[in-house]
């Protein structure tokens, strides 16, 4: 083969045009977001331009661009951004160990793959992605691909992906890891700050959980699932500010909405990824508000006991779920709405699941 390289006309090169950092949203809200997604730049069949069209017809606010070791599509969404569609950049960081995804970095960033854990460098590309303003969140942790098996610990994550795509066993095998680690977070919490706090402050430091499509063609569907955010504005800033507090729940789709919180006789109040503070024996409320599930889900609530409450919803899909407990018998509730089981004995696809709200014993009232 002869390969012949001749010069052509000299031409100025275009300077690159990134998605803006805000779009203009409704203000202080809850945002529904797919954090991977792929189009031709990696190994997706969608162009950028159906990317964005697809996230419009599955509702969502925002997406991050992920293509798998480059950032050559942070400039292709040019015209495809807007009022009612924040696109952010970010890059599917594909290591010999695991994958990991850079959310909302920098444009242009572009983060290193070539290592396995044994190398002991996967700390410095985290710090990385953080100099670049993202968020270090592990991909499909159980995934059986090869080189899919996230090895590298989750010291460095700041949450991570336990949906990815539709519901499989090793999302299974990721939810009970991350539910272990939720434990081993209460065992450490320090309460001896106010009331209600967000729930990432402190040594008490947890990861939350994200759900992600990781759609690549049709019929993949971006936003199933996707992760809902509580944010101040529809921005980059305070959309990663949601999801790194945990401020978030994951749902199959735009039709699905929860409202998940607990409250105390006293006047306190915590949402999803906030602490809620009161004496020990205080009793505690946690309502669970759904609406837009398919007919025959479950409601079951978890703490760091296991399954605590298992109750059908309506069959219309909607209905209001209430329980009464204290911060010595729950450290933390978090919410599973679930399909029926497909094999007897195991338990359902998600249609939803939240991130807790954690129950802080007050100072002076344990046992």
């Amino acid at each position: 083969m002869t390969v012949t390289l001749r010069f052509g006309e000299t031409a100025s090169t275009p300077a690159p045009v990134y998605p803006p950092e805000r779009a203009r949203g409704r203000g202080r809200a809850w945002y529904r977001g797919d954090c991977h997604v792929h189009s031709v730049h990696s190994d997706g069949r969608r162009t950028p331009a159906e990317v964005a069209a697809a996230a419009r017809a599955a509702g969502l606010d925002f997406i991050n661009s992920s293509e798998h070791n480059t950032t050559s599509a942070h400039t292709a969404w040019e015209g495809l951004w807007g009022d009612n569609l924040l696109i952010l950049t970010g890059e599917e960081i594909t290591t010999r160990n695991g994958h990991v995804l850079a959310v909302g970095t920098d444009p242009g960033v572009f983060v290193d793959w070539r290592y396995r854990a044994r190398d002991n460098r996967f700390g410095r590309y985290a710090h990385q992605i953080r100099r670049a303003g993202g968020l270090v969140v592990p991909a499909h942790p159980h995934a059986t691909c090869i080189g899919c098996n996230w090895k590298f610990g989750l010291a460095e994550a700041d949450a991570v992906e336990v949906w990815n795509g539709p519901w499989t066993p090793d999302d299974e095998v990721a939810l009970a890891e991350w539910d272990n680690a939720l434990v081993a977070s209460v065992q450490k919490t320090d309460v001896r700050n106010t009331d209600v706090r967000n729930a990432d402050d402190g040594p008490g430091r947890w990861l939350p959980a994200m759900g992600n499509s990781d759609a690549h063609r049709e019929p993949d569907r971006l936003g199933h699932p996707q992760t809902v955010v509580l944010a101040e504005s529809l921005s980059r800033r305070a959309i990663l500010a949601g999801i790194r507090a945990g401020r978030s729940y994951l749902a199959e789709s735009a039709a699905l909405t929860l409202s998940f919180a607990a409250t105390d006789g006293r006047g306190g109040h915590a949402g999803i990824g906030e602490r809620l503070r009161a004496a020990a024996d205080a009793p505690v409320t946690v309502r669970l508000e759904v609406s837009g599930a398919a007919a025959d889900c479950t409601v079951r609530l978890v703490t760091d006991q296991g399954v605590l409450l298992t109750t059908p919803l309506p069959a219309e899909g909607a209905g209001v779920v209430e329980w009464r407990t204290t911060p010595a018998h729950a450290a933390y509730v978090r919410a599973e709405v679930r399909h029926p089981p497909a094999v007897p004995g195991l338990p359902g696809a998600f249609a939803a699941l939240t991130n807790p709200v954690f129950l802080d014993v007050a100072a002076g009232t344990a046992d």
